[in-house]
């Protein structure tokens, strides 16, 4: 120290001793900053107990070994694997973690993958010893209860986001009852597949279930376009009948409504409207028919009567052939 500081006597010692300890305590007492990334949250703790948790920036805390500071990454997206390991150029398969029974009573291989990151550092430092694996066992279980409530095929096919949303809303409340301190980003199904030995026998059984499907609605469409036609063509005939009963109804009653008014001209004077009538039906007799009228007074003479019976055999072996065509 004489060396050091100079002097020869103890007091430049003493001074001497006096400014190497209290540059030492200097030095202690800056070692008590620290900086917190944006992405940490710092944990003070003091003689090992929780004291406080500090936001990101420039801190201070007493030096060590009063108080130590822990500085998780709270905003680090972690990942926990169930049914695999992820392995350079691949995955591993693991069984005892994928196999798990169906509601229906069938064996799944199911791979998925939960997303989380820390919500409260504090809770996740010092409430649970080993929060990943909690986390992962936890999912697990989870994941082994819901396939057990669910049918294989909807396992397997549309009931797949259903499965990943119950999954992360069981996984976080569990989560929060055990103040984990854990937030779940999601769960995602990688694999959800029947077990290697049958899958292709699966395979076949969803075909004949998509064909039976596939004709089920191919009669319904039949059916919702025949009923309808079916319906329509009802309620024409129905109309087309009631237009009918109605048409001959008027045309009966305008008939009655006639011959009574003919009646009563027939009583009122017989031989005109007997006249009248002759003249009206020959009228239709002989509409449309070519007719040669002759005079009986004057126009008779030189007529000879003919009956045409030739042209009437020929008429009658017409019809014949014509019948004998058709038969």
């Amino acid at each position: 120290m004489r060396t050091i500081f100079g002097g020869s006597g103890g007091k430049g010692a003493r001074r001497g001793v006096v400014l190497v300890v209290l540059a030492a305590v200097a030095l202690w007492l800056a070692s008590g900053f620290y900086r917190v990334q944006p992405d940490e949250q710092g944990v003070v703790l003091r003689f090992g107990r929780l004291d406080r948790v500090t936001g990101p920036g420039l801190r201070y805390r007493l030096p060590y070994p009063i108080e130590t500071v822990v500085k998780p990454k709270v905003t680090r997206v972690n990942r926990i694997e169930v049914g695999f390991r992820s392995v350079a150029g691949g995955t591993r398969e693991l069984p005892e973690e994928a196999l798990m029974l169906t509601g229906d009573e069938n064996i799944i291989d199911i791979n998925f993958v939960v997303l989380w990151r820390i919500g409260n550092a504090a809770d996740y430092l010092f409430n649970i010893r080993n929060p990943d694996q909690t986390l992962k066992i936890v999912a697990e279980s989870v994941m082994r209860e819901i396939i057990g409530r669910t049918p294989i095929v909807e396992a397997t096919t549309e009931g797949r986001e259903r499965i990943q949303q119950e999954v992360r809303e069981t996984l976080q409340e569990l989560m929060n009852e055990y103040g984990a301190g854990i937030l779940i980003e999601s769960v995602q199904l990688q694999k959800a597949d029947p077990p290697q030995q049958v899958i292709d026998a699966f395979k076949d059984v969803q075909a004949a279930q998509a064909d039976r499907e596939r004709l089920q609605n191919e009669a319904q469409a039949y059916a919702n376009r025949v009923i309808p036609e079916a319906r329509g063509a009802a309620e024409r005939i129905l109309q087309e009948a009631e237009a009918y009963k109605q048409e001959v109804v008027a045309r009966a009653t305008g008939e009655a409504a006639r011959f009574k008014a003919v009646l009563e001209e027939y009583r009122r004077a017989r031989d005109v409207t007997l006249q009248r009538i002759y003249l009206e039906t020959m009228e239709q007799v002989l509409q449309g028919k070519n007719k040669v009228i002759i005079d009986g007074a004057d126009g008779t003479e030189g007529v000879v009567p003919y009956l045409p019976l030739p042209e009437l055999q020929r008429r009658m072996e017409e019809r014949r052939a014509g019948g004998g065509e058709q038969r």
